[in-house]
Parts: structure tokens; C-alpha cells; sequence
């Protein structure tokens, strides 16, 4: 019922925190003319990089395909323009460093030390780890509901609402595993993946709050509740990818669903009696105190830790307590039902199988 307390941490400050271009260190003259005098020359001081001979003579660029480099050594090589960016911007703060000022951003990002080309190596494992914990929630909770819970006649659940986490587990595997490959590498396509899932996730999440938090088990209340939410979200995701990448309009409705998904969240946490309602709020507070961790910011660590980082680390123990309240739920909602079930059947139905209600 509520990855969304840290699920909003990650999705909605991620939809617009990460996409400005504009940064103080992009106003730096003294960056700005190394970049261009490294993209002319092909070089940073005495180190030249092969990839701006090739820009420069046209060789890689305007040959045959036979003559390009291979898509993944461009992927783990990187270009001429980022080779430029990333080492006149750690010359860059080499020199503040020296003068005692504090590191600025760049292109929106604080500067990160790659590691085997990996862009935020931190974020990257940490989306990885999310990834993973997500995977496993998912396959347990397959695993509970038809191997360990009862199984209607037709071996369907009981549980009303399995077909909803089937959906959302994939989701989550999906938008993380697009987190990682951002971190990995801050392309065009790669920032289109990452957030088109994010709001993708976000927007089912909603959809999903609403369902679970009021009871709705009907087919049309579903329809009611999810066509609307549904259109909306796959219209902002083409908006963002075939007309313009909108990251104030993007923020907006970011904020929005997130705002929507706490409310409807904290509602339910406070009238419902469910016996897992503890994990709930162990979520619900470990997502607030995650959001600090972004609101903080504070540049890297060694070039490597940052609080972007440290906010996917903290959202490792909150999946697995939040997976673990999804099957606390399907067991209790099981039990529920069944209890129902027999209940109607010993007070004299004359059906030849106890009538369950949903």
C-alpha cells in the first residue's frame, strides 16, 4: 500500500531535480573557454582524446557504418564533447579546491569521478540494489500467493488485489533498471527512459493507492478511478517525449500525484486496523527522512557519495519492509475472505460450496 511514501521520494524529486542544464559552474568563464579550446584542439592540457581526432577529421562521424566505432565502446568511451566536459570541469575544481572554494554543479550534476566509465558509479550500484530488492519482493509475493495461500477452484487467489502488484512489481524493476543505466551514463535517451518509468510508475501508483485505500473491487469503480489517471499519465509522457522536455510543467505533476499519493496514504494509515499498519508507518517516516537527504544536498564525497546517492541507499531497506506489508496484506486479506466465505456456508447456504465475498 505505500511505496509511495519512499517510491515519491525517489520519483518525484528525481522528475525534476536532476534535469536542469543550468548550473553555477556552467557560468565559470574559465570552464566554458577550456571546453571550447578542448573541443577545437582535441585537448585538456597534455591529455588529447582520440575521440575529438575522430569528431574533428570527420572519420567515425560521416563514414560507412563498417567504419563507425561499436555502440558500446562509444557507450564505455564516451564523446568528444563529454570527454571535454568531465576533465576541464575536475581542472576546474582542482583550482577552486586550491583557493578554498566549495564545488559547484555542472550541467545540473555535482562532479562525480567515473569509475570504469560509469557516470555516478554510487547511484548507479544503489538503483542496482533497488532493482534488485524490488525482484525479490516481486517473486516472493508470486511465491506466497500461489504456493503457500489457498487457491480458488479455478487456482486464481483469493486476493483481490494481485493482478495491481503484478503490474506495479514490473513497473518498479523496470524504472529502476533505467535509473541505473542514467547513473551509469546521462544521455538523451537514457534521461527520456528514466523519466518516462518514473512518471510511469508514479502515475500507477496513484492509480493504485486509490483502489487499494478505498476497497474498490468492482470492475467500473476500477474503470472509473483508473481511465482518467491513466490518460492523463500516458499523455504527459508523450508531451515529454515528442514535443518537450517541460521540467517546471514535469515538476508540477510530479508534485502533484505525489501530494495526491500521500494523502490518500496517510488516510487509509489512519482508519485502517490492518495488523501490518506498523510497517506502514516505518515506511511512511523513512521515506520523510530520505526526502531530507535531497532537500540537503551536498556534493560528493571523494567524488563518489553524494546525497542522491545515499537517498537510493536508503530506499534498499525501505522495498523490502514495503514488500513485505504487500504480502502481510494479501495474507490478511486472504484469511479475511475465507473466514467470510466459511461463515456464509455454515449459516445454512444451500450452495454446494461456500460463497465467497469480494
Amino acid at each position: 500500500m505505500t511505496n509511495c511514501y519512499w517510491i515519491i521520494c525517489f520519483l518525484v524529486l528525481s522528475c525534476f531535480l536532476r534535469g536542469y542544464d543550468a548550473s553555477a559552474g556552467d557560468s565559470d568563464p574559465l570552464y566554458r573557454a577550456c571546453v571550447e579550446q578542448c573541443v577545437k584542439t582535441g585537448c585538456v592540457g597534455e591529455r588529447c582524446f582520440s575521440q575529438c581526432k575522430a569528431s574533428l577529421d570527420g572519420s567515425f562521424l560521416d563514414g560507412p557504418l563498417y567504419m563507425q566505432e561499436p555502440l558500446y565502446l562509444r557507450w564505455k568511451q564516451w564523446d568528444c564533447q563529454s570527454d571535454c566536459d568531465y576533465h576541464c570541469m575536475f581542472d576546474r575544481e582542482k583550482e577552486r579546491a586550491e583557493l578554498g572554494l566549495e564545488p559547484l554543479k555542472y550541467h545540473g550534476k555535482w562532479p562525480f569521478q567515473r569509475i570504469c566509465s560509469i557516470q555516478e558509479p554510487a547511484s548507479m550500484a544503489f538503483s542496482v540494489l533497488n532493482l534488485a530488492m524490488h525482484f525479490h519482493g516481486w517473486l516472493s509475493f508470486f511465491s506466497l500467493l500461489y504456493y503457500k495461500l489457498p487457491l480458488k477452484p479455478d487456482k486464481r487467489p483469493f486476493y483481490d488485489y494481485a493482478g495491481l502488484w503484478y503490474i506495479y512489481g514490473l513497473l518498479a524493476v523496470i524504472a529502476w533498471f533505467c535509473s541505473a543505466v542514467f547513473h551509469s551514463r546521462d544521455v538523451d535517451l537514457t534521461e527520456k527512459l528514466d523519466y518516462t518509468f518514473a512518471v510511469a510508475l508514479l502515475g500507477y501508483s496513484l492509480i493504485l493507492a486509490i483502489i487499494r485505500s478505498f476497497g474498490l473491487r468492482d470492475g467500473p469503480a476500477r474503470v472509473m478511478v483508473t481511465a482518467p489517471l491513466l490518460a492523463f499519465t500516458i499523455t504527459h509522457i508523450l508531451f515529454l517525449n515528442l514535443y518537450k522536455m517541460d521540467y517546471g510543467w514535469n515538476m508540477k505533476v510530479c508534485v502533484i500525484m505525489g501530494i495526491a499519493q500521500l494523502l490518500t496514504w496517510s488516510i487509509w494509515a489512519g482508519v485502517t486496523r490492518h495488523p501490518s499498519r506498523w510497517k506502514l508507518w516505518i515506511v511512511v517516516a523513512g521515506g520523510g527522512l530520505a526526502m531530507l537527504l535531497e532537500i540537503f544536498d551536498f556534493p560528493p564525497y571523494q567524488g563518489l557519495l553524494d546525497a542522491h546517492a545515499l537517498w537510493h541507499a536508503s530506499t534498499v531497506p525501505l522495498t523490502y519492509i514495503w514488500w513485505s506489508f504487500i504480502k502481510d496484506d494479501a495474507e490478511y486479506r486472504t484469511s479475511s475472505l475465507l473466514r467470510k466465505g466459511t461463515s456464509s456456508f455454515t449459516k445454512g447456504s444451500r450452495r454446494d460450496v461456500p460463497v465467497y465475498l469480494f
